[in-house]
């Protein structure tokens, strides 16, 4: 889980929280931080996983990594999007 998250982390402070559901689930939080106030909310949408903690463990890393690369990948599009305006003005 904690290889999967070293890309984002490059980027930005991540917070996980965790959660007891019932005696047999759990409910697991991934929030990234904005960078700052006017970045794109989308940057620091929160990702969860609820399950039993075998399914919870057997699965959070796969979509983790799945949910890394699109956020950075969301990020890069951003920037290069705002530096083609920047030079347009």
């Amino acid at each position: 889980m904690f290889i999967e998250l070293m890309p984002l982390l490059g980027e930005r402070t991540v917070m996980l929280t965790v959660a007891r559901i019932d005696q047999n689930r759990i409910r697991v939080n991934v929030i990234p931080t904005r960078k700052r106030e006017d970045e794109n909310a989308a940057l620091g949408a929160p990702l969860s996983f609820s399950g039993t903690p075998e399914e919870v463990d057997g699965e959070m890393a796969r979509n983790l990594g799945v949910y890394v690369e699109e956020n950075l990948r969301l990020q890069h599009t951003l920037e290069e999007a705002k530096a083609e305006m920047d030079a347009a003005a």
